[in-house]
């Protein structure tokens, strides 16, 4: 993971006309936000909420292949966990969205 560089693959369009369905999107629809070293973790209070993070997981894995994605379901139907990380500046990186 190291020797991937910290960029998206998407040009400045397309990320634009599809940001609502892309990370920024759903940075924006969690009720909070942690700031780790290396990048976030994000929370989402409503459970149907899973299947729009997993397709943005899956879009976002294929055109920024440097970062980890890891989904945490609560029990009892609790909040979704999203915890995205990389390497040193994916936090900044991130920041930028």
């Amino acid at each position: 993971m190291a020797d991937l560089p910290l960029v998206c693959t998407l040009d400045a369009g397309t990320l634009e006309t599809r940001r609502d369905q892309l990370l920024p999107g759903l940075i924006a629809a969690a009720d909070s936000r942690e700031d780790l070293t290396d990048g976030v973790r994000l929370r989402f209070p409503d459970p149907d909420i899973l299947p729009r993070v997993l397709q943005v997981v899956d879009v976002e894995r294929k055109c920024c292949r440097f970062l980890r994605f890891e989904v945490a379901l609560e029990p009892d139907l609790g909040p979704i966990w999203l915890t995205v990380t990389g390497p040193p500046g994916t936090r900044e990186f991130l920041a930028t969205l």
